[in-house]
């Protein structure tokens, strides 16, 4: 980060806290929450994302990512070949639409 940058960051920090704006925040006090992935995300996406969750709104692509392994679990889980096939099928259909959301999350978010 550059010094114009860092400093421009701590002058707002300052002028939020001289507001009042800082005070009775969710987790004042409590250490940061260890998440060791978030190195390798863009913050802004990040920031994003938890905002939305604490929302209870989740993007597409989430759904479809949780939708996904529950359609898998069911095909581990099939008692005989034609079950078995029938949920390979929803899994695959799950799987293409899971690829397209994120396709499409690459796209909108490459500009």
């Amino acid at each position: 980060m550059s010094r114009d940058l860092r400093n421009l960051s701590e002058r707002r920090i300052l002028k939020a806290v001289a507001e009042g704006k800082l005070q009775g925040l969710k987790g004042v006090g409590k250490p940061l929450p260890y998440r060791p992935g978030d190195a390798f995300v863009d913050p802004g996406l990040a920031a994003g994302h938890r905002i939305m969750a604490e929302a209870g709104v989740l993007p597409e692509e989430f759904r479809l990512k949780e939708a996904l392994q529950a359609a898998r679990e069911v095909w581990q889980a099939a008692p005989d070949a034609a079950a078995r096939k029938a949920a390979m099928q929803r899994v695959a259909e799950l799987q293409t639409k899971y690829e397209m959301a994120r396709e499409a999350r690459r796209k909108f978010m490459s500009g």
